[in-house]
């Protein structure tokens, strides 16, 4: 997904983190696109820390670096 909005010349994209009991249904229907950690609820730092993460492992991975487990068994 980074990827595509990389070479669509998407300038910016903005990451809102919602809170307990998620978004209001009006909050969903304003964005382009959702995404979940799962079920589960996190602490908000918590959530930035792993977004943050998910977020350098996209990047590096589009920038050709490999995976970091990549060829483990």
């Amino acid at each position: 997904m980074l990827e595509k909005w990389r070479d669509g010349g998407v300038r910016e994209a903005r990451f809102c983190i919602g809170a307990a009991d998620g978004f209001t249904p009006r909050e969903r229907e304003g964005a382009d696109k959702v995404i979940a950690f799962g079920r589960a609820t996190w602490p908000h730092l918590m959530a930035r820390a792993m977004l943050a993460e998910q977020l350098w492992r996209a990047t590096s991975i589009v920038a050709g670096h490999p995976y970091h487990r990549e060829g483990r068994q």
